[in-house]
């Protein structure tokens, strides 16, 4: 990370006492040289299993940063793709780095909470934002994902097997949670990334709260825990189509 393309300890320092908005328009340049951005890895698999699951009209990557989700789309959508994120500056990198081959890409500024979007998407996806809302702001989330689909729909995002208790995994996360809660406690504005606060159960109840059908599936590419659980999965998420709704 504090190699030569990658932000310095100062650029870290002065992003994480910023707003999450200003911060990430400061990295934005040198995003896609940190641990931050999403691995190829796992870009590469949810595609897989995307094209498995498709192919689909419209697409929409939601908090899309620097656009690597948006190969994806590109990848499993006919007509056309999204990519929607409240940084301008992560914008603007995505706007000059991504050239996707296939459907025609638009870039949009706003917030997840309050998109501005018609039922015009046939999939929405998202890799690595969730830290950015708190537990509470959850329904809200999946509510505006829910209202940007069309019947049929689907939200699909990878969801990475929190580290067992007691391994340095787990103390490395809740060390780095503990630590934003300190500064936020003391520092305004705030700056909301929690790695975990995003889990499972909770995930489960809230898309079900709101109208989807939930579809665990492996993402076989990354193997077993020692207990046979997917290391990750992907979470796929339906609304009913037009017939089911009329039944």
């Amino acid at each position: 990370m504090f190699g030569p393309e990658g932000p310095s300890v100062r650029e870290l320092a002065v992003q994480a006492l910023s707003s999450v908005e200003r911060g990430y328009d400061l990295l934005a340049p040198k995003f896609d040289h940190t641990p931050f951005r999403t691995p190829d890895a796992i870009l590469d698999a949810v595609g897989s299993a995307l094209r498995s699951a498709g192919p689909f009209d419209a697409g929409l990557d939601l908090c899309c940063g620097t656009g690597a989700g948006v190969g994806v789309l590109a990848g499993v959508c006919r007509e056309r793709v999204t990519g929607v994120d409240f940084s301008a500056g992560m914008l603007d990198v995505a706007r000059e780095r991504v050239t996707p081959t296939g459907p025609p890409v638009s870039w949009v500024r706003a917030d997840a909470r309050t998109l501005p979007f018609a039922p015009a998407f046939d999939l929405v996806v998202s890799f690595g934002a969730f830290g950015h809302f708190l537990p509470r702001e959850l329904p809200v989330l999946f509510a505006q994902v829910r209202s940007v689909l069309r019947p049929g729909g689907c939200f699909a995002f990878p969801l990475v097997a929190p580290p067992r208790p007691g391994s340095p995994g787990y103390w490395a996360l809740l060390g780095f949670d503990t630590v934003m809660r300190v500064r936020n406690a003391f520092w305004r504005p705030p700056f909301v990334m929690y790695y975990r606060a995003f889990r499972l159960g909770d995930v489960q109840r809230g898309l079900a709260a709101v109208g989807f059908g939930v579809e665990l599936q492996p993402l076989p590419e990354f193997g077993r825990r020692p207990d046979g659980s997917p290391r990750v999965r992907l979470v796929m998420a339906r609304l009913p189509d037009r017939a089911q709704v009329r039944r």
